[in-house]
């Protein structure tokens, strides 16, 4: 995450991307944008607040050679080239609009950005920013006329959040430059992120822990929740949470030894497992170091309840995992030829 309590923007500049499966063109500006006081503190604060909460970071991908990344190569000359942030950033418009290979993505304002005092990791350095508007939301707008208020509605951007946006540091590792990115309007996500960014995940703990919770999720979904039932599944997710909680590093065979009773249960994992990795083209490790932030932002986001159709839930608390295999119990009731659950407690909350 980064912090934005001394930064400030150098640069602006606004283009237009089109799209070329609906033959709608790129428009470009010649010049920077001048800000007023007001307009200044308000897009500064609406273009970094995305990012003031991302954990995870990315770094530049590239099959061939890293160098052939092409917002790498931009970004780097921008960094190195005072003189050239006009029109380079007019080849990054043009290279976002080259990734428009479908009707549905959408046109929209591009912003491209030089910030200074960025601090991120306790380091402080300058960023390139890029983002994309892609939706414009109706206001009202009064006006005087004829010494009487009329008003009109007008299109214009929301303050309130990006729609897409990157911030790349000034600032390398041993994987190269670091990566923020965020997208609020995830309808394609190979266009932002693999596409045009071509980015991926650095090799840390905080990718290695996101990886592995994003893994038990998706097995509890396809394999427990529809073999087991609800109930096996959140156990599984709360014990899986659990585990995290309780150790700093996490190694896989100890992971399955601890959470399935039944060897079945772990060869399913690891078969889901294989097909995950695949699927997403990364690879597991099978040993690790927790990212605490991590899990307490993954944790916020599990619902563990039981939804039934006769418009009752039922909760089950993520941090207590043993509670639902004690004192919940599922079972059939062949006169009224229904599923029921049966729930054991001393006292009503």
């Amino acid at each position: 995450m980064i912090k934005r309590t001394h930064a400030s923007i150098s640069k602006c500049i606004i283009h237009k991307v089109g799209n070329k499966q609906n033959n709608t063109k790129n428009a470009f500006s010649e010049k920077e944008v001048h800000f007023d006081e007001a307009s200044y503190e308000l897009m500064l604060l609406f273009l970094l607040r995305p990012f003031g909460s991302l954990i995870q970071s990315y770094r530049f991908n590239h099959h061939a050679d890293i160098s052939l990344n092409e917002i790498n190569t931009y970004s780097s000359q921008m960094f190195n080239e005072d003189d050239a942030f006009i029109e380079t950033s007019k080849h990054i418009v043009k290279h976002l609009f080259e990734q428009s290979n479908s009707a549905q993505i959408k046109t929209g304002d591009v912003l491209i950005v030089m910030f200074e005092g960025i601090e991120f990791n306790e380091i402080t350095t300058n960023a390139l920013g890029i983002f994309k508007i892609e939706n414009k939301v109706n206001f009202f707008q009064t006006y005087l006329e004829n010494n009487s208020y009329d008003v009109m509605v007008q299109k214009g951007i929301s303050s309130k959040k990006v729609d897409k946006g990157c911030i790349i540091l000034n600032q390398t590792d041993a994987e190269g430059p670091i990566v923020l990115s965020a997208d609020n309007n995830n309808y394609d996500a190979q266009y932002w992120t693999n596409h045009f960014l071509n980015i991926k995940y650095a090799d840390d703990a905080n990718s290695h822990t996101q990886q592995y919770i994003e893994l038990c999720k998706d097995f509890s979904e396809d394999i427990l929740k529809i073999s087991y039932g609800n109930q096996e599944q959140n156990t599984f997710l709360a014990k899986t949470i659990d585990f995290f909680k309780e150790n700093e590093i996490i190694n896989i065979e100890r992971f399955k030894d601890e959470i399935f009773e039944e060897d079945k249960h772990k060869t399913l994992f690891d078969d889901y497992k294989k097909n995950f990795e695949s699927e997403q083209d990364i690879r597991i490790r099978n040993q690790f170091d927790v990212a605490e932030a991590v899990v307490k932002k993954e944790k916020k986001k599990i619902k563990t309840e039981i939804k039934l159709d006769t418009n009752i839930q039922i909760k089950l608390d993520i941090d207590a995992p043993e509670a639902s295999s004690e004192y919940l119990e599922r079972g059939y009731d062949d006169e009224k030829k229904m599923h029921f659950y049966k729930v054991y407690f001393n006292a009503e909350g």
